[in-house]
């Protein structure tokens, strides 16, 4: 709602806050405001204080059980009586701050600070700027800021405590309150509904409260102080940076106290611990002499010494009647002490205190005295002073799974040495059976180790008698893993076939999707390409190359598995007119960097120089994000130290991608690949195939059409037409150019892809002109006498799929 705020964070005896004018007090850093609200559905009007960040959080109501009926209510200060008022309609005084009134006549104003505090003070005693005649933070309500004592002030009689609302929409005294003990001489807190005690803090220990491991926890957090003397005892928390975020505590109309963070520049409140959280935390949830342990099955248990008092109801967890010791305490019996380590100490309900005996005397007052059933030290800093000692029944006691400074939270409970002496031979009992079983665990567990070993070791040399390199680090998936995710090889499943196999979409047991690359019977590919394949891409890291994730070599199988790009290959789209209109200029721009780069990868930047020999369209494989990956590793070489270029009686590949000298000659190199790209850089740019391209004019093929255009001054009539409105006609240019530098007849000529990578990016660049391109023509008889095999696939269905020719 809009509001009209005063510019000083200060209120004299001449303004007033009126609520149907919307006026509000904002402190002066705008940390908090006062004002008047209805709370949720309620049309009753209260005034309160709230984050400004955060209005919805009220931290505080002064008419919480006044309130008033319309909007007409109005605050200031009293002339009469140097108080705060909140006036209704009738002027009729609804609430007040009930300050002294001694102060008559005097600058008297109310200020609202930036820790929250609402402050009535005179402003003309400079000599006492902290000395308030009146201050919110001793009259608090549901919530304790930093800074706000919850306890007793003996001298002002003041008692300090949270009471929550009595519903999400009534901020009236509700049921539940969260205050302080004092009545024992050890302070602790106490959460209770009406006058039944629902979660108590355990007392204060000289470090903490023993019964509230969290507070150790936050100790980088959150500041904690607990005072107390013969005129003040009370507890507080603050932040340990001011600066990095801001905490309060609430006790909420369902009874919980929830301690709350917000750090700066957020606007999100998040709980960091509540009260009472866990069974244990309830007010003796396993009764008399039991113990609460969070983790144990049961929960509850009887402490050391005790047996439960009704077994039947006990199995029932009817717990309420508690547990009684095995041998009751008498003067007759020799007595000896169980120490219990981490938990909060029993409810101080009939005991005994004397802060001047140490610990070693509190153990013989303790022996000493036929009806004292524990005893500990009530202060466990260093040195340990302090003696209390309980009498009869130990109520309220849990255990903490992990607390730091727990070890020094010790319980010593008084048993008869009949009762001590059970409790030690059960417990050498229970570790030799922890012994055994973890033995018998270890030895399970080294069998297991040594059954691996040698499961690993065989499917190792069934890797190599693949003739795989066994030191290749490459995971083996498992047939039957690879089965599951296919649907056994459904039809449904496949992607797309090609020289080398089917390929299937697969789903693995951990949710990921992969493409399957199966080696069919059939297929012209062998043992020599899935070699080759499995040991280069192994290798090889580049985001434009595709990710092997590993391989099954079982039987007669032969998969690789892939990383699976569901945007298929790039032929699917440039060779396609509806599709191709989906890849404006600048993405094909990207996908043509992205896959030299991943060339110059290849041939200069990874450990291996590594010729691809198959570079195509259809090998080119795309992303979510249209990135392109090179693909089909199966007829890549490697070269090694100074070599340049090897020659092969084996000419294998695709045609209208490979080079002249390797498709008569055998030879190839890296500038094989040179060309290859340079083929697949004009068709990017044309849409058209090189390998079956046909114009009316001539019979020439895509490389010989561009050759023409670049010759005529009319390069830019090769692009694609569905480019025209999102091109860069330079850059288009610029690129027919390059390919066309890529496809020169001699190998000599071509570029490096270092050096295409540059004349690509860089507009600045001068490029050389370009020579004649090599296989000028689409023959029909060249197809018929030059090669074997089918033809290739007129694109991939999800681009792992590779198509291979052995060229005679």
């Amino acid at each position: 709602m809009a509001k009209i705020c005063f510019a000083t964070n200060t209120l004299t005896s001449y303004h007033s806050i009126i609520d149907h004018d919307n006026t509000t007090l904002s402190s002066s850093d705008n940390i908090f405001e006062l004002g008047f609200f209805s709370p949720g559905g309620s049309k009753f009007r209260y005034l309160g204080i709230w984050y400004k960040r955060t209005p919805g959080v009220i931290v505080w109501v002064a008419n919480r059980n006044n309130p008033l009926n319309d909007s007409s209510g109005e605050l200031q200060i009293s002339n009469k009586s140097n108080q705060i008022v909140i006036l209704n309609s009738s002027k009729i005084i609804v609430w007040s701050s009930n300050s002294s009134s001694e102060m008559v006549g005097k600058n008297v104003v109310a200020q609202l600070l930036d820790s929250g505090n609402l402050v009535l003070k005179d402003v003309a005693d400079s000599r006492n700027s902290e000395q308030y005649l009146w201050q919110s933070f001793d009259f608090p309500t549901d919530t304790q800021l930093p800074g706000i004592k919850l306890g007793w002030d003996s001298k002002s009689g003041l008692n300090r405590y949270l009471t929550s609302w009595k519903s999400a929409d009534d901020p009236s005294e509700g049921d539940f309150t969260y205050k302080m003990n004092i009545t024992s001489g050890l302070p602790y807190m106490v959460l209770s509904e009406g006058s039944t005690i629902k979660f108590r803090s355990g007392a204060w220990n000289g470090v903490r409260l023993s019964g509230i491991p969290l507070l150790i926890s936050s100790i980088n957090t959150l500041n904690f102080t607990f005072f107390f003397n013969e005129n003040e005892s009370f507890y507080m928390c603050e932040p340990t940076s001011k600066l990095a975020f801001t905490t309060r505590l609430t006790l909420s109309h369902l009874g919980m106290l929830d301690r709350f963070i917000l750090e700066s520049r957020s606007s999100q409140w998040s709980i960091m611990y509540s009260r009472p959280y866990e069974p244990c935390d309830n007010y003796g949830y396993c009764g008399v002499n039991g113990i609460c342990r969070i983790n144990g099955d049961p929960i509850c248990d009887c402490l050391e010494g005790f047996t439960p008092r009704s077994q039947q109801k006990w199995d029932v967890v009817n717990l309420f009647k508690g547990c009684k010791r095995r041998t009751p305490l008498s003067c007759k019996e020799d007595y000896g002490f169980f120490k219990v380590e981490g938990v909060k100490l029993p409810d101080l309900l009939n005991f005994q205190l004397d802060k001047n005996l140490s610990l070693k005397e509190c153990e013989l007052s303790c022996l000493k005295n036929c009806s004292c059933s524990a005893y500990a030290s009530s202060d466990i800093r260093q040195g340990k002073s302090g003696c209390l000692m309980w009498f009869n029944n130990l109520f309220d006691v849990r255990e903490f799974s992990s607390m730091k400074d727990s070890e020094d939270q010790y319980l010593y409970i008084k048993l008869s040495s009949s009762d001590l002496k059970s409790i030690r031979d059960s417990r050498r009992r229970k570790a030799l059976q922890k012994i055994v079983i973890a033995s018998i665990i270890f030895g399970l567990c080294v069998l297991a180790l040594a059954l691996w070993c040698i499961i690993w070791r065989l499917r190792k040399l069934k890797v190599k008698a693949q003739g795989i390199n066994g030191d290749i680090k490459l995971p083996l998936f498992d047939l039957a893993e690879i089965i599951a995710a296919t649907n056994n090889f459904s039809p449904a499943h496949i992607l797309g076939v090609g020289g080398f196999g089917p390929v299937y979409k697969g789903n693995l047991s951990t949710g990921q999707e992969v493409a399957v690359k199966r080696l069919s019977k059939e297929s012209r590919q062998g043992a020599e390409e899935f070699k080759n394949e499995v040991e280069l891409i192994a290798k090889l890291q580049h985001k434009n190359l595709v990710a092997l994730l590993g391989c099954c070599i079982q039987g007669h199988e032969r998969m690789l598995i892939y990383e699976y790009l569901p945007n298929k290959s790039l032929d699917y789209f440039i060779f396609e007119q509806e599709r191709s209109n989906l890849l404006a200029w600048k993405k094909r721009f990207d996908i043509v960097m992205g896959i030299a780069k991943g060339l110059l990868y290849l041939h200069q930047d990874s450990k291996l120089q590594i010729v691809h020999r198959d570079l195509k369209a259809g090998n080119i494989l795309l992303d979510n994000n249209m990135t392109p990956k090179i693909s089909d590793f199966g007829l890549a070489r490697i070269f090694v130290g100074d070599e340049k270029e090897t020659t092969t009686k084996r000419i294998v590949g695709t045609h209208g991608y490979m080079s002249p000298e390797y498709t008569i000659d055998g030879k190839f190199s890296a500038k094989s690949d040179v060309f290859s790209f340079g083929v697949l850089l004009l068709e990017i740019v044309s849409g058209e195939k090189n390998r079956g391209f046909s114009h009316p004019d001539h019979h020439h093929n895509l490389l010989g059409h561009a050759w023409l255009l670049w010759n005529e001054g009319r390069t830019l009539e090769l692009m694609d037409p569905c480019l025209v409105e999102s091109c860069i006609e330079s850059q288009v240019h610029r690129c027919i150019h390059v390919g066309l530098l890529c496809v020169q007849k001699y190998s000599k000529d071509r570029p490096t892809m270092s050096s295409v990578v540059v004349m690509l990016g860089n507009e600045g660049v001068k490029l050389p002109q370009p020579k004649q391109p090599g296989f000028l023509f689409e023959r029909s008889s060249y197809n018929q006498d030059s090669m074997s095999g089918n033809d290739e696939e007129s694109y991939s269905q999800n681009g792992v799929m590779t198509v291979t020719f052995d060229v005679r």
